[in-house]
Formats: structure tokens, C-alpha cells, sequence
């Protein structure tokens, strides 16, 4: 059931330059979808505008087949989270989890009840009398996140919430994220600009460019089969070959050099065929197609494999290769692309 549905969204601070332009987006029920993007893309203005805390220009936001658009931000009944937590520091966990049942003038055994559930349901009912700073910062985003699910919104809007924590605490918080969303059931937008941490607990990501949603896809899919170039670059592409149609799935590069792909293009269509460094091999061994020679410009050690800069025809290609032979600059090679590993874009 298709709970979000933003129409031809247009918002400019300034009206000249547009933040979003002609934005479309749709969200199914109990689905967690992140908004993916570099800084300055939109991500950000998308959820102000659902959470109505910005009016769009044009377009028009329904919500549960009701249209939402020009609702306040008080009777959307939206729960939010944002980077900085937003706690109050002169109440105690309790008394923060429970404000916005006080403003809603729940009777106080309800509140009690209510506060006391979610905060057993995020670990956190032993600090119920500790204070803000008390509490680490992960102690501080769970109160954050029982404060948003206390009211029982119809949509938890989650912005950057875990951009203040160290790395291992971010691997911990984002998986009980995730746990809490699926045991409440509840659609989620999730703003982020880290790839692997919204590929992780996402049902479905919308890659944002320019105000624009360039796709909108699984996990999966986009890091498999990126729709443009600036996905791919993205989600870690970094060989890009400009092709040239010429056959039934067979492309030409610059010179003789012929790949074929599994995938295909119309004719005509300017075409970039882009592969991922560990999905290309130096042979050792002879193969018919899809080969290419080069020469080793620079080598970087990575640990567990090198990472190889080779000279080619098309252009320098980026490889990670494991240690188990060890070329050196100036190194003649020939490079082997898998068909089933060439994506068109």
C-alpha cells in the first residue's frame, strides 16, 4: 500500500535556484526508504518538506491518500530525529521521552505506561532519571529515537542520526534502527550520505543528485546495475569506457578494442561502459575477448591485495588485485573484463 507519494516537488530558497526540482516519490507502507546523496543534493529539503518544516514552491505531497500539503507541522502527527538528538538538557530521560505525551495532555498513568514500554523497547529504562549529559552518545540517540515512537507517529523521518557517533557505535545504532522500524512497523526515511550504512537497512534507496532522484531501487540493484554514471560513481565505480555500439551485444572502444556485454543499449546512444576495480583481471592465461594490454603506471599496497593503475588505450583502468603475484611499474599486462561485469550507463 502506497503510503508517501511526493508530486512534481519544486523548491527554491531564492526562486531562482532550484534545491528540487520536479521531484517524484513514492513509499510503501512499512517500507524503510533512505534518501542517498552528497552534500547539497536535496536529501535534507526532501524530508523538511514531508516533515513540514518547508513549504515546496509547487508540487504537492499526499499522505495516506490524504493530501498533506499545506498541513502544520503539529498536526502531522510525524515522528522526527535529528543529528544533534535535540534533548532537552534540564529534563531527565523520562521526562524528555515523555514531553510530547504531556503536550498531547495524556493522563499520567498513560504516560507512564507509554514511556516505560519504549524505553525497556531501546534498553534504556535503567537511565530513566539520568540527565542528558550523563548519557554517551548512543545512550543519547536511543532516548532520541523513544522520544520520535512514543507519540506512535504515522512516519518516523530519521535526519543524519548517526553522523555524531564514532564508527563502531554507528555499525551497533544502525542495526537497532532497523530492529526497532521492523518491530514497530513503521515507514521510515532515513537521510545519509554513507553508502554502506544505508545500503544495510534499507528496503529501498533513492540516489539524489541535484535536487533530482537519479534512482530509486534496492540496495541490491543499484549497487549491481547503477541506472547513470553519477550512481556508479557513487556506490565505488571508477573505469569508464566510452563505447560504441557495433553488433548484438558487442560495443567498440577507442582502436580494435572489441567487449562484449550482457546487457545492451539502443544504437545511436551515447554509451559509457564502467566496471569496479576487483571485477577487473590481470591474465595469465590467453582469452579470445574482451582483453585489453597495458602497462603498470602506479602500485598501492592495501593490505590484503594491491591496487594497480594500468595505462591503456582507453584510458588509465583502476584494479585491486590479491598479493599472490606482484607486478611492478613499467610492467606490461593484459587485462581481462568479464562480459557479465561491464555495466552500461
Amino acid at each position: 500500500m502506497e503510503l508517501i507519494n511526493l508530486k512534481d516537488i519544486t523548491v527554491s530558497y531564492d526562486g531562482k535556484n532550484n534545491i528540487l526540482e520536479n521531484l517524484n516519490l513514492k513509499v510503501e507502507k512499512g517500507q524503510l526508504v533512505s534518501l542517498l546523496g552528497p552534500s547539497g543534493c536535496g536529501k535534507t529539503t526532501t524530508l523538511r518538506v514531508i516533515a513540514g518544516f518547508l513549504e515546496a514552491n509547487s508540487g504537492q505531497f499526499i499522505f495516506n491518500n490524504k493530501d498533506y500539503t499545506k498541513i502544520p507541522v503539529h498536526k502531522r502527527n510525524f515522528g522526527l530525529v535529528f543529528q544533534s538528538y535535540a534533548l532537552f538538557p534540564h529534563l531527565t530521560v523520562f521526562d524528555n521521552v515523555a514531553f510530547g505525551l504531556k503536550m498531547r495532555k495524556m493522563n499520567k498513568k498513560s504516560i507512564e505506561d507509554n514511556v516505560n514500554r519504549i524505553l525497556e523497547a531501546v534498553d534504556m529504562k535503567n537511565f530513566a532519571k539520568r540527565y542528558p549529559k550523563e548519557l554517551s552518545g548512543g545512550q543519547r540517540q536511543r532516548v532520541a529515537i523513544a522520544r520520535a515512537l512514543v507519540i506512535k507517529p504515522n512516519l518516523l523521518l530519521l535526519d543524519e542520526p548517526l553522523s555524531n557517533l564514532d564508527a563502531k557505535l554507528r555499525l551497533k545504532m544502525r542495526v537497532e534502527i532497523r530492529k526497532l522500524q521492523q518491530d514497530f512497523g513503521i515507514t521510515t526515511l532515513f537521510v545519509t550520505h554513507d553508502q554502506e550504512e544505508c545500503f544495510s537497512i534499507s528496503d529501498k534507496v533513492a540516489v539524489m543528485n541535484k535536487g533530482l532522484i537519479e534512482q530509486f531501487d534496492t540496495p541490491e540493484n543499484i549497487y549491481s546495475n547503477p541506472a547513470t554514471e553519477f550512481v556508479a560513481r557513487f556506490v565505488g565505480f571508477e573505469n569508464f569506457i566510452n563505447l560504441n555500439h557495433i553488433g548484438d551485444k558487442v560495443y567498440e572502444g577507442m582502436g580494435e578494442n572489441k567487449f562484449k556485454v550482457q546487457c545492451e543499449r539502443k544504437k545511436g546512444e551515447n554509451i559509457k561502459g564502467t566496471i569496479r576495480p576487483e571485477d577487473i583481471q590481470i591474465l595469465r592465461e590467453n582469452k579470445d575477448e574482451n582483453t585489453i594490454e597495458g602497462i603498470v603506471e602506479i602500485r598501492t599496497y592495501l593490505g590484503k591485495s594491491y591496487q594497480y593503475n594500468i595505462k591503456t588505450e582507453l584510458g588509465t583502468l583502476v584494479l585491486k588485485e590479491t598479493n599472490d603475484v606482484i607486478y611492478k611499474q613499467g610492467d606490461k599486462v593484459k587485462l581481462y573484463l568479464p562480459s557479465n561485469k561491464i555495466i552500461l550507463v
